[in-house]
């Protein structure tokens, strides 16, 4: 039991991990290991300064709290002030896999998986390099507080990536198929699955021509608008980058028109996936976010400290990569919403253009770029030849407004692999996804 130090606010968070990484290389185990890590991460606030410290000695939980309490000032007004009204003393347990957990899976069953998925690719024609990759987590987190907030809940995710390096055509190709599930059982890798994507990549780099750099309509994968929103609106909705930027604010006023009338984007934590967050690192339970709404921006996602600072509701998305880790404002699930047409109606629409099916990078704030992997013509309305890009890019706010076309089905992409990067915090899992989506013209080189 903690005894929290008076006229302060305090909290703790107690994280337990156990997680699988494996790398098979042709033909040699590049990486082959499990951990297991445990520890806290500890905060005082007076009203004025955050007192923070880490450790993995969890005895020592009270010694470490009072230490951090001697440096403070006692404010006997502490619950008052702004950050502390908006931080939530939720009680609750979510614990989803407790019964049925990656570490149960035996260590030889992932072993085996990533050798036949490495052999079976690294057989097939024009494959240069094979690379197969497995990681897995089992997270619980366990958050109290001084003001009665004692949540915990957990977290588990499976991922396997093939990929390989085709060297057919005029440069090689570099492609991956992935797997996502909650357990190892439910990935479901088929042998199908992975050389239907070696046979499309060995299609694209024997067949793809260099793209003729111009201004086209592009319509983009579920895959790509989802990092288009994670890399062109999602950080630009993390409420800390306009903490003290008054021509930020006047931007990014609330009610200001940033899109086409089609165009939503929301960020929500709740459903499965590697972006699923049900509270977060400050025991707010996380909310759907709805950043813009009909074109026009609607919100914005913060902590506890942020929400005080703008004088805005607290969404739930104070997160830290471990427990070595202050939380800070971050993405959870970012999404593009469905529109009302098929993708067979999207592709119509356009007489010559790009899709662009899967990406190699994505960034942006102001302006954006993403540099794609492989992309096709479209030649009125049908799907044509492969060319190579090398990036599409432009203004965020003008292609925002550009947005002319969205398919009726949003596709969540969630991986194990990566992850978003924010300050020192790398990798933080999070996904990202949203329909098929057109977009009257792009810069395309």
């Amino acid at each position: 039991m903690i005894r929290f130090p008076e006229g302060l606010f305090s909290d703790v968070r107690v994280e337990e991990v156990f997680s699988t990484a494996l790398t098979y290389v042709d033909g040699a185990w590049e990486v082959n290991r499990t951990r297991r890590e445990k520890g806290a991460f500890l905060r005082v606030y007076d009203g004025t300064m955050w007192y923070y410290g880490v450790t993995t000695d969890l005895d020592k939980l009270q010694q470490e709290l009072d230490s951090l309490a001697a440096m403070a000032a006692p404010n006997p007004e502490i619950l008052a002030d702004p950050v502390v009204r908006r931080l939530q003393a939720n009680r609750d347990r979510v614990m989803r896999f407790e019964n049925r957990r990656e570490t149960d899976v035996p260590h030889a069953r992932k072993e085996e998986l990533v050798r036949h998925c490495h052999d079976l690719v690294a057989a097939q024609e024009g494959v240069a390099v094979a690379t197969v990759r497995l990681a897995d987590e089992y997270r619980v987190k366990h958050v109290v507080s001084s003001l009665g907030c004692d949540v915990a809940w957990d977290y588990q995710s499976c991922g396997l990536r093939v990929q390989f390096t085709l060297k057919a055509g005029d440069a090689p190709l570099t492609e991956s198929k992935s797997f996502y599930a909650n357990h190892f059982d439910d990935l479901n890798v088929t042998d199908e699955a992975i050389l239907a994507d070696y046979r499309r990549a060995l299609d694209f780099a024997k067949n793809a021509v260099p793209v003729k750099p111009g201004q086209y309509p592009v319509i983009l994968s579920p895959e790509v608008a989802g990092v288009f929103a994670h890399e062109s609106f999602g950080h630009k909705s993390e409420s800390d980058f306009m903490l003290g930027d008054e021509s930020m604010l006047t931007e990014w006023a609330m009610g200001t028109k940033v899109g086409s009338d089609i165009l939503s984007i929301y960020d929500d934590g709740s459903e499965l996936g590697s972006g699923y967050v049900p509270y977060d690192d400050e025991g707010t339970k996380k909310v759907r976010s709805w950043l813009i709404r009909d074109g026009v921006l609607s919100g914005r996602l913060h902590c506890a400290a942020t929400a005080a600072a703008l004088d805005e509701a607290d969404t739930g998305n104070a997160r830290s990569i471990s427990f070595e880790f202050e939380p800070i404002v971050r993405m959870t699930s970012t999404c593009i919403g469905p529109g009302k047409q098929t993708k067979e109606e999207l592709l119509a629409g356009v007489k010559e253009g790009v899709y662009i099916h899967d990406y190699i990078y994505g960034t942006g704030m102001s302006t954006f770029t993403i540099a794609p992997n492989m992309a096709w013509m479209i030649r009125d309305g049908r799907l044509a030849e492969p060319v190579r890009v090398s990036v599409i890019s432009g203004n965020v706010m003008d292609t925002l407004h550009l947005i002319d076309g969205l398919s009726d089905q949003v596709e969540v992409t969630s991986s194990v692999f990566g992850g978003c990067g924010k300050m020192e915090q790398f990798p933080l899992r999070v996904s990202d996804g949203g329909p098929y989506v057109r977009v009257k013209t792009m810069n395309v080189q």
